[in-house]
């Protein structure tokens, strides 16, 4: 990562960041073992990157790719009566709770609206920043994806080698 960079996205989006109601989403599961918080976190980076490299809107990707889950309930197991539709509902939820807590510009609200297109498809983007987003969404999403795969044939990797190995002593040991 480059420290220019870094500083640069910190400083558009540190607000948001140490903001209370935005750390809540460090409680929430995301993707596998990712919470909302460091996925949020984790797109606004890349899709910062992305603008910033193609001239685009960086600063309102960074600042609502942050808010774009917003949404503080465990979409597993919640109280609220989503029946399955989590996937649909849940970037209207997010707007919502992003407007409580900052002010949004018409862009910033197509990006947290629209970023689950195509799963929305009837709220097509109106802006290639919100295009930016679904695709480093998904690609978080995959990314969370082969981490917790990955982790767990690792981890079934080393108990076979563990097994083997205390297979071995005892066969040695009689």
């Amino acid at each position: 990562m480059n420290k220019n960079n870094m500083k640069e996205f910190l400083d558009i989006t540190g607000d948001l960041i140490k903001n209370p109601v935005v750390l809540q989403m460090k409680n929430y599961r995301q993707h596998y073992n990712t919470s909302c918080y460091e996925h949020c976190i984790e797109v606004a980076y890349w899709s910062y990157i992305f603008c910033k490299k193609f001239n685009l809107d960086y600063i309102s990707v960074a600042r609502a790719a942050i808010l774009h889950d917003l949404f503080l309930y465990d979409w597993r197991h919640s109280h609220k009566n989503l029946n399955g539709w989590h996937a649909f509902i849940h970037p209207k939820i997010a707007l919502k709770n992003a407007k409580a807590i900052t002010s949004l510009n018409e862009k910033e609200e197509d990006i947290i609206l629209k970023h689950m297109w195509p799963v929305t498809f009837f709220k097509f983007p109106k802006y290639k920043e919100s295009f930016i987003i679904t695709i480093t969404d998904k690609l978080s999403a995959m990314k969370s994806f082969f981490e917790y795969y990955q982790e767990l044939v690792y981890k079934k990797k080393c108990f076979r080698i563990a097994y083997i190995f205390f297979a071995f002593t005892i066969f040695k040991l009689q």
